[in-house]
């Protein structure tokens, strides 16, 4: 071979490689620029158009197709020559040039298809109705190893158009289509399961959403079973604290007028947290001022729940039955579910200031004047729901000019710091110790420490306090 052929062979293997890489270039930077865009619902399509465009624009085509495949060698992607067809007609088109076609042909020999004359040649199939003519034709494999990614084919009106150089050409450079191809693919992919992600993310917002909607509106009807108003009696005054861990809450409270002009007062934590503790709530509350015999529930009377001839004793055993009654209603109704309470009901009598009580399984209830804790109201029962028929005694002391009355849900003593430190009886009982001069600054006192201990840390359980003051 003389030199100058040689010459001539490697200038054109150059000019090649050049063209190859410029089309990836090319390819490469269309690509980021889709994917930049604002608009990037459909960069694979857009980028097999742009590539189209890089291909006719290199070989001198007039038109072409685009098929990218999946390993199965199923079409995922495709450009068509044909523009506007229904997906009836596009899966008719490719069903035909991938069985019969020169497409077909490539996809079974992994090999380019040269058509000089398609009038000529058998690999060539012309379409019903088919609005161009096509004089010559080159398809061209993308391979990536020696898996098929795609099949470029490339159309010209006239026969001869098409010949080996340009085949090659096209061969080298649908080895770098194949690369910008491969990558817009993977983004596509990625960018749809981002845009999945996106839309369930937007739909578990909106379900959270409609859920904290839901939770409002049950913490305004649980709020609605607490008492509105505390009742006003000479001589006494009572404060309330309740800050739940969440909207719904298990611990409640409850201050209200019995027969005989007596108060029931109640302190209680349901088990467990949320929407089930928040539902037995509002049970264990109706079910302790029902039984109690309440005259009036919210302003509207019982009727026949008056028994003003009755004995203060009498009546005093009647409300306290309360706590029997609605642990035998929990554990036979709702045994299944296994809740249950910590329950203090206290039936005060204000004129003579004793404070008759049932402790089922709670924290004691104090009774605390300037020197500190003078009484610990223990247990006199188990907790209240667990098991039928169990036994609650019943105690008795006096409130003596001074004396406070405090009662507390384990989460005053459980809350936590932010290191994870409890705050404790140790730290509580002190606050105790501090003069106040009305139930409300007790109260105060209390929780100045308490979250003083908090600070910004999670709260995990129900804060509730009540306190009542005999006044001197």
């Amino acid at each position: 071979m003389k030199e100058s052929d040689t010459l001539k062979q490697e200038l054109t293997r150059l000019k090649s490689e050049k063209s190859a890489l410029q089309v990836q270039s090319r390819l490469l930077e269309n690509f980021v620029a889709f994917a930049r865009s604002s608009g990037k619902d459909r960069v694979l399509t857009k980028i097999l158009q742009k590539t189209l465009e890089v291909s006719a624009e290199l070989t001198g085509a007039d038109k072409g197709s685009l098929f990218l495949l999946d390993a199965n060698g199923a079409v995922t992607d495709s450009i068509l020559t044909r523009a506007g067809t229904t997906p009836e007609q596009r899966s008719k088109i490719l069903g035909q040039v991938l069985d019969v076609g020169l497409a077909g042909w490539v996809r079974r020999n992994l090999k380019v298809g040269l058509i000089a004359n398609t009038h000529e040649d058998e690999r060539w199939v012309s379409l019903p109705n088919q609005p161009y003519s096509v004089g010559s034709a080159l398809a061209v494999p993308i391979l990536k190893g020696e898996n098929l990614l795609g099949i470029i084919t490339l159309l010209h009106d006239q026969p001869g158009h098409f010949n080996r150089e340009a085949a090659d050409l096209m061969l080298l450079t649908a080895g770098q289509i194949g690369s910008a191809l491969e990558n817009a693919r993977l983004y596509s992919k990625l960018d749809a399961s981002y845009r999945s992600l996106e839309r369930a993310k937007l739909k578990i917002e909106a379900y959270s959403k409609a859920l904290d909607a839901e939770m409002e509106k049950g913490r305004k009807i649980q709020r609605d079973f607490l008492p509105h108003h505390i009742p006003q009696i000479p001589g006494w005054d009572i404060a309330i604290y309740f800050h739940p861990a969440r909207q719904v809450s298990g611990d409640f409270y409850d201050a209200f007028l019995l027969p005989g002009d007596l108060i029931g007062l109640v302190i209680a934590d349901v088990c467990d947290k949320g929407v089930g503790s928040a539902l037995f709530m509002a049970l264990f509350r109706s079910l302790i001022r029902v039984f109690s015999g309440q005259i009036s529930l919210q302003g509207v009377s019982v009727p026949g729940s008056d028994r003003g001839g009755d004995s203060i004793g009498n009546q005093l055993h009647q409300a306290l039955q309360a706590v029997s009654l609605t642990n035998d209603y929990i554990a036979e109704a709702h045994g299944e579910e296994a809740m249950f309470a910590t329950l203090f009901f206290g039936v005060l009598n204000p004129q003579s200031g004793t404070l008759t009580y049932v402790n089922g399984g709670h924290e004691p209830v104090l009774i605390v004047n300037q020197s500190g804790v003078k009484e610990r109201l223990k247990a006199t029962g188990p907790v209240v729901g667990m098991i039928s028929g169990m036994e609650y005694k019943t105690g008795q002391i006096p409130i003596e000019l001074g004396d406070i009355l405090v009662g507390y849900t384990d989460g005053v003593t459980e809350a936590l710091s932010p290191d994870k430190r409890l705050f404790t009886k140790e730290r509580f009982f002190p606050l105790l110790e501090k003069p106040a001069s009305t139930a409300s600054e007790l109260i105060q006192h209390i929780k100045t420490g308490l979250f003083g201990h908090i600070g910004d840390a999670p709260q995990f359980d129900d804060i509730t306090m009540i306190a009542v003051h005999r006044q001197p």
